[in-house]
Order: C-alpha cells, then sequence, then structure tokens
C-alpha cells in the first residue's frame, strides 16, 4: 500500500468537489495526492488530449488552499471499475465524487462506485457536490458500529479521523427488539428498556480502551433502536464524516456492499466513508 490519498477525476461537479475533499485530507495526513483519470478503451490506446487539461485543471483545484502538497496526476485507459479498483488497493485512502438526488438530499452512487466501494480493500470516500446545505468540513465524525460484527479497523478510522481535524466523535449503535418482544411491547411499551441499557453499556465497554488511545478526541455515544441505514443517515446531518463498515460478501452477480452501506451511501448528505471490516 502506498502513503497516499487517490481521487477520481471526470470533470464534473461532484468530481471537483471529491478533489477539493481529498485534498484537504491529504494534507491532514501528509502524504501526496494523486489525480486519476480513467478513459474508457483498451489500455493500449493513447489517453484524449483533453485529459493533461482537464487533470492540470483539477491538480490547481487541489493546491487552492494555499497548503503544501504533493500532486501527482495519472491518465489511464481502461475499465474505470477495474483501474479504480486498483488504484484503491494500492492507497491507504479513495475518494470519489457521487451525483446528488436533489431534495432527497442523497447520493446517487453509479455502478463504478458502487462496485469499488464493494470490493476495495482500504476505505473509499464518497463525495457529492455542494448544494448550499452541506456538512461543515470541521463538523463531527458520525461512525455506525454494530456489536456483534464490530471492527478494530472502522472505530480505529473514525478516531483517528476525528483526532486529525481536533473535532469531535459521534458512535452510533442501532438495535431491534428481538420479534418475540414486538406484540409484547404493546402490551408493555418498557419491555425493551433492560435490552436498551445492555446495549448502552456494551458500546461502553467497546468504546473505553479507544477513549484511553485518543484522549484528545470528544466522544459521544447513542444505543438506539430503529433501522440502522436511516438512523445513521439522519445523524449524519451537518456532520464532516459518516463512516460505517462492509463485510466482504461475493455474491454470484459480484461483490455486496450490505443493506447499512447501500443506504448510507445514497442517501447521507455528508460525505461517506466506507471501511473493510475484514
Amino acid at each position: 500500500m502506498t502513503a497516499q490519498v487517490t481521487v477520481g477525476v471526470d470533470g464534473s461537479a461532484e468530481s471537483l468537489a471529491a478533489v477539493a475533499w481529498a485534498a484537504r485530507e491529504a494534507v491532514l495526513r501528509d502524504v501526496p495526492l494523486q489525480l486519476l483519470h480513467v478513459e474508457a478503451g483498451a489500455r493500449s490506446a493513447d489517453p484524449d488530449g483533453g485529459a493533461a487539461a482537464l487533470l492540470a485543471a483539477a491538480a490547481e483545484r487541489a493546491r487552492g488552499g494555499g497548503a503544501a502538497l504533493e500532486v501527482d496526476v495519472r491518465c489511464v485507459r481502461g475499465r474505470p471499475e477495474e483501474v479504480l479498483g486498483r488504484a484503491a488497493d494500492d492507497s491507504e485512502l479513495t475518494v470519489l465524487g457521487s451525483r446528488g438526488l436533489g431534495a432527497l438530499g442523497g447520493f446517487l452512487a453509479g455502478s463504478v462506485a458502487l462496485g469499488v466501494v464493494a470490493a476495495a480493500r482500504h476505505p473509499v470516500v464518497l463525495v457529492r457536490a455542494p448544494d448550499g446545505g452541506g456538512p461543515a468540513p470541521d463538523g463531527a465524525i458520525v461512525a455506525g458500529v454494530d456489536l456483534a460484527h464490530h471492527s478494530d479497523r472502522l472505530l480505529g478510522f473514525a478516531f483517528t479521523e476525528a483526532a486529525r481535524r481536533g473535532g469531535a466523535l459521534h458512535v452510533l449503535h442501532c438495535w431491534s427488539l428481538p420479534p418475540v418482544y414486538v406484540y409484547a411491547g404493546v402490551v408493555d411499551p418498557h419491555i425493551g428498556d433492560e435490552l436498551g441499557q445492555r446495549a448502552a453499556e456494551a458500546l461502553e465497554e467497546l468504546l473505553e480502551p479507544w477513549r484511553k488511545a485518543y484522549p484528545g478526541v470528544r466522544v459521544g455515544q447513542e444505543a438506539v433502536t430503529g433501522a440502522a441505514g436511516a438512523r445513521l443517515v439522519d445523524a449524519a446531518k451537518g456532520a464532516a464524516l459518516l463512516a460505517v463498515g462492509r463485510r466482504t460478501r461475493r455474491l454470484p452477480l459480484g461483490p455486496h456492499v450490505g443493506p447499512v452501506a447501500h443506504a448510507a451511501v445514497h442517501h447521507s448528505p455528508a460525505p461517506v466513508a466506507v471501511v473493510p471490516l475484514d
């Protein structure tokens, strides 16, 4: 793995937003930024002449913040999903742009972006173009954790990102009543209180060593009921970044991101980092 941040560049507004976000992240990490433009077609063909101008404009935008930043540019012919996938496996972080869904305030993640997110061995961030009510760069990091399938990779990513920004981290665990409790809850609305308390205590126990390892990070936490995807999307309003995990699942039709990550990448108002858990 190369110590660099890679961002896909195609000239769209979403791509330019991804370049700006990736540039800030590269500065925070003190690593080079790689701008990668993929032209569909046989690898042996020469890149289109317009690619150089496109990458030059993106590099100028990346350096616009004034901070010293090493920027490398690459133009590669091939299948975008394959080229970006290889780049993601060779970078510590990859950033891609995603089209917004207007009033729905979410992403329209294309097949290429989803393919890279589903198969990459390292975190991938999806960024959409600003709409005037987007996330604040210095907002909190929000992370969704599953206590049954938690991973040090996700919490390590979330705590480190919060520490780099000198900000806060909000950790959310969503749980549901077992089916046997549902009907009983109609009679006794407090029947799930004990389960909720257990979930809160388990979350506290999980985060305790991380709090000690990152004393400068202000940590908030919640164990709540409801659909995890919807809860995380709501929690991401005003956040700098939403981090979710992805277990490796290879189905007959290809890699799969899972329902929670799928909901997050399509509907989060904040950039979404999908972190492979294994």
